[in-house]
């Protein structure tokens, strides 16, 4: 067996797409149950870049299993994302304390 099929291949990308999958959904109950801004903005955040982090090395492992050969493009998302969330999510929780200190 070669390619995707192989259970080499296919049980480390399941269970990174179930734990990809799991770390979404504890940031999304991060946002139900937190109470202030910040804390939401820190559970969606961390869950969101960490599940997706899971979903694209699982995506760069079954792609090199079905090309044969490494393939790496998808790690470009994970950089941006890596970049992005964080940054984005640290500029909203500075606007909410300098909207709090307004009041």
């Amino acid at each position: 067996m070669t390619g995707i099929e192989s259970p080499w291949f296919a049980v480390p990308v399941a269970l990174l797409l179930v734990a990809g999958g799991l770390l979404a959904v504890v940031g999304s109950l991060g946002l139900v149950r937190l109470r202030t801004f910040q804390a939401r903005m820190h559970g969606v955040s961390m869950g969101g870049t960490l599940g997706l982090g899971c979903v694209i090395v699982a995506s760069v492992v079954a792609s090199s299993a079905i090309a044969q050969r490494f393939v790496p493009h998808a790690l470009l998302v994970t950089v941006f994302v890596v970049i992005t969330a964080p940054a984005t999510a640290m500029l909203l929780m500075r606007a909410s304390l300098y909207r709090g200190r307004e009041r």
